[in-house]
């Protein structure tokens, strides 16, 4: 299993939400370059990175910011505001690795379709879920759309990657919803990525041995909950 050390960024710097609420953020570091290369230094190989402010207006808002996480040498995902194919090749021409759709993927399936087709393995959708509706718009809207039944459907047109984040634990240090993962791990040729209250290093166990694909590790990390060169190793099997 892959650990995804996560950085959510909004006016340029690290943050933190809780459960996606955008009045409960924790300012972090002014410099997310630097978290970036401290996680590398740990051990990671691997990025997640969220643009909180192009999430909520639809349009990407820290490009620049981005750039310079792509710098640090890891294979750097990166969602938030992404709904239109300028806005994807830019990002894949400009070093991320893999460009991660959320909104979009609810109001327009058939681009989700298109992109697959185009760009294979470097599209992921984001699949964020309060109380196992998805939601959209920055988490501020909730769908009628049964999270789960939607991961399905994004395997069937294609979709290798999909990172579920349970919104109800974002944040809060509680814990992963182990349940709901063992259920996304039944759906056969999707790679899931476990996001939201990834907390303690029972976590990382029981979702490497779900075989689950990644873990997203956010606020345990800057809270000193979670020791990531631990959890690294932990993911891979290893004694920590």
């Amino acid at each position: 299993m892959i650990i995804y050390p996560a950085i959510d960024l909004r006016g340029g710097r690290a943050v933190r939400l809780t459960k996606g609420d955008y009045d409960q953020m924790k300012v972090y570091n002014d410099d997310p370059a630097a978290v970036a290369r401290s996680f590398h230094e740990a051990g990671a190989t691997h990025l997640h990175v969220v643009d909180l402010d192009g999430a909520r207006e639809g349009v990407p808002q820290n490009g620049e910011t981005i750039r310079a996480l792509t710098e640090v040498g890891l294979f750097t995902e990166v969602g938030g505001g992404i709904r239109d194919e300028a806005r994807i090749c830019e990002y894949l021409g400009g070093g991320v690795s893999r460009v991660i759709l959320g909104t979009i993927a609810v109001q327009d399936f058939g681009f989700v379709e298109r992109m697959v087709k185009k760009y294979g393995e470097r599209i992921a959708v984001g699949v964020d879920a309060r109380e196992g509706l998805v939601a959209v718009s920055g988490w501020e809207e909730t769908t009628r759309l049964r999270g789960v039944d939607f991961c399905r459907r994004l395997r069937d047109a294609g979709v290798r990657t999909v990172i579920y984040t349970d919104i109800g634990r974002d944040g809060c240090l509680g814990g992963a919803n182990l349940p709901l993962y063992r259920e996304l791990r039944a759906i056969e040729g999707l790679d899931v990525i476990a996001s939201g209250g990834v907390s303690f290093e029972s976590d990382v166990r029981a979702l490497a041995e779900m075989q689950l694909h990644g873990a997203i590790i956010g606020k345990a990390l800057y809270e000193g909950k979670l020791n990531l060169a631990r959890c690294i190793r932990l993911a891979r099997g290893e004694k920590a």
